[in-house]
């Protein structure tokens, strides 16, 4: 939330101390001057040892009428500073109370509630504000959770589906030709290990959990090319790598799961033939930067921001063979996150898309 500058709250609150301070010292004052000094010359009064005494004397001023007064003034400034003090103390801490209302809702499982404080910038509604934002992340990272769940669920659950249904025709029909349904058993079984793996690999990258070593971005590129070629040639792709020696800090395996990932997707989500893959490697001051390119068909930005969705797919895509699952970019997003890099999808304005991977680049080797 845009706020205009205002005091900080350590201001406020010494301001407020000051002004109640000056307050009270004013009514001490006032009630030192009606009940001592009033009624006497202009001269500078400067109390001796004899005044004092006479302030206790039974006969005198001080014993009859200053004390009482003394006692009520100063009860008076106790019952004033109680009071002011509880008034200030809400006022200033008010911000704290909506605060805590609001995470005492969000601690109940309900994280759609906002503070919102209003007022100009300050320690507490810079404080509100974080809040504000942290509560949306979650509630976002909670909502993609649940999706990504009931998504894999559904995924999961295809294959197994399959898996039953074929075993049911076979126990039914004992004359089925046993070869073909070994050969679709396999092919399903094989569709739900891939799926299991790729939601591994990306707990994995998530958390983080991995060593770091020094990685050449170019070399990840030619190795993926080379391996996917036989693919690439099968559907009339043809693959074009080229670029700088780009360093980078990182899991080698990851970031070659990240490049064949994005030439995998780059030579299955292409023409249908003659098309092209680029692959590019470049270093940039503090950068290394992979760009992988494809030729196909035009696509919207709207349809582009979606696709590192977890199970997100192009109705063509559930229907073609080698289709993935569902995984592929959204595992390149979060090894790019999990190595503190970028992952950039754009759509190529004559069709196809462009991919582009920033992580930073890997410290001089001294060893």
């Amino acid at each position: 939330m845009d706020r205009a500058p205002g005091l900080s709250v350590r201001v406020k609150l010494t301001l407020s101390y000051v002004g109640f301070l000056m307050l009270a010292g004013t009514l001490l004052l006032t009630a030192v001057w009606a009940f001592l000094l009033r009624g006497r010359s202009n001269a500078l009064f400067v109390p001796d040892l004899s005044d004092f005494r006479r302030v206790f004397d039974p006969h005198n001023f001080g014993a009859a009428v200053f004390v009482p007064a003394a006692v009520l003034v100063l009860g008076f400034l106790l019952a004033f500073g109680l009071v002011g003090g509880w008034i200030l103390a809400g006022r200033m801490l008010a911000p704290l109370t909506r605060i805590t209302e609001a995470t005492r809702t969000a601690a109940s499982g309900s994280l759609s509630q906002r503070i919102r404080l209003p007022g100009r910038s300050d320690e507490f509604r810079e404080l509100a504000d974080s809040f504000d934002s942290m509560l949306a992340q979650l509630e976002a990272h909670v909502a993609e959770q649940k999706r990504f769940a009931a998504n894999a669920s559904h995924e999961l659950r295809t294959p197994l589906a399959i898996t039953q249904a074929l075993l049911d025709v076979a126990r039914n029909d004992p004359d089925s030709r046993t070869g073909e349904l070994v050969e679709r058993l396999r092919t399903v079984n094989t569709r739900a290990i891939d799926l299991t793996e790729a939601l591994l690999l990306l707990s994995r990258a998530d958390q983080q959990s991995f060593a770091r070593a020094h990685v050449d971005l170019s070399l990840m590129a030619e190795e993926a090319g080379e391996t996917l070629l036989p693919l690439a040639e099968k559907r009339g792709i043809a693959i074009e790598t080229s670029g700088d020696i780009t360093p980078a800090m990182g899991s080698p395996a990851l970031l070659l799961q990240l490049t064949t990932n994005l030439v995998h997707n780059a030579i299955v989500h292409n023409l249908p033939d003659r098309g092209t893959v680029w692959v590019t490697t470049s270093a940039q001051p503090g950068t290394v930067v992979l760009t992988v390119e494809n030729t196909g068909a035009e696509t919207s930005p709207q349809v582009v921001s979606t696709l590192v969705e977890p199970f997100r797919r192009g109705t063509e895509r559930l229907h073609t063979d080698h289709a993935g699952t569902g995984l592929g970019l959204a595992i390149v997003q979060s090894i790019a996150r999990a190595h503190h890099g970028t992952l950039t999808l754009t759509p190529r304005p004559s069709g196809g898309l462009r991919c582009t991977v920033r992580l930073p680049a890997a410290p001089p080797d001294t060893s």
